[in-house]
């Protein structure tokens, strides 16, 4: 395990990298998180044996967004198997941006991936609860076995702006439901969508859950099995895949790297035998990823040789 990295220079490389902060925009489609300060910079890194080092500013917290996508995943097929939820949601990567409905007229007409809106729409459908909060409740659950802390909880006033504004998130669940995708109240399906994207962390706490991931889905400290090594092996999978949205090729060949970004502008990373990595920019590139994000992600992994490839 290469451990050269250092606090000076997650500090130095975070200062390199602070004048993209404004070469993109925070997610202004969604009212409250427009309100995002673009020079809120942090990074963390938990390495495999437990250490963490940590750079900018840690205390900051962010919504994990698409991040969530991973981690729903990993619980719905906990919940249901692999042959239940793939006989819903596909495993092939897409070129179409994350909020496309145009792959969902195509036969069969189910999603390509889970890491696409469609997709982890009906991922979210799939996990076992009676009420949306039943749902979330056991999501926040499982982020508090993953990270070891149980004050994590999601932004109501994020939750209830994403839940007023995501009209194209309906029309994904209106059509999957036609096609029998989806069961249920498409209303509550998204009040659950939405609150998972709301739960709100910080760089630590995300890259100790990269960590758990990287460690086959043991807990880093009493070794208990947390997920299942198959299914984590499957989630890492999807972020190499699928996980920067539609420019995830273009990052598994700079970075190389299993990674899920998120609208606020969080990234997620996770490399067996290294660690959890998490980055937080809230300024995002044309394809919903953040700038420094993606800038100090491809700094590290060329410079320490991480690239899985």
């Amino acid at each position: 395990m290469n451990k050269d990295i250092t606090t000076d220079i997650l500090n130095e490389w975070l200062d390199n990298v602070r004048p993209y902060a404004y070469d993109g925009q925070v997610a202004n489609y969604i009212p409250a998180l427009a309100r995002q300060n673009p020079e809120d910079l942090a990074v963390a890194i938990h390495y495999i044996d437990g250490e963490t080092i940590e750079a900018g500013e840690v205390e900051a917290t962010f919504t994990l967004q698409s991040i969530s996508k991973v981690i729903s995943l990993a619980l719905a097929l906990m919940d249901n198997g692999e042959e239940y939820v793939f006989d819903r949601v596909g495993m092939e990567p897409t070129g179409d941006p994350f909020h496309s409905i145009y792959r969902l007229e195509q036969r069969p007409s189910k999603p390509l991936n889970p890491m696409i809106n469609a997709g982890a729409l009906a991922v979210t459908n799939m996990i076992h609860g009676d009420t949306p909060d039943e749902k979330v409740g056991r999501l926040l659950t499982f982020i508090h076995e993953m990270t070891d802390d149980q004050s994590i909880s999601y932004d109501r006033e994020v939750a209830e702006s994403e839940f007023e504004s995501a009209f194209l998130n309906r029309s994904l669940l209106f059509y999957m439901k036609q096609h029998q995708i989806v069961t249920g109240s498409v209303e509550e399906t998204l009040d659950a969508y939405t609150k998972q994207c709301a739960i709100e962390l910080n760089v630590c706490q995300l890259a100790k859950i990269g960590a758990l991931l990287a460690n086959g889905g043991r807990d880093l400290n009493s070794g208990r099995r947390i997920i299942p090594k198959h299914l984590a092996r499957i989630c890492k999978t999807f972020m190499v895949t699928c996980g920067m949205y539609d420019a995830s090729g273009s990052f598994a060949i700079k970075v190389g790297i299993p990674a899920k970004s998120g609208v606020s502008g969080s990234v997620l990373a996770s490399l067996n035998g290294f660690g959890g990595i998490a980055v937080y920019g809230p300024s995002l590139d044309e394809k919903g990823n953040s700038v420094v994000g993606l800038k100090l992600l491809e700094l590290l992994s060329n410079r320490y040789d991480l690239s899985i490839f």
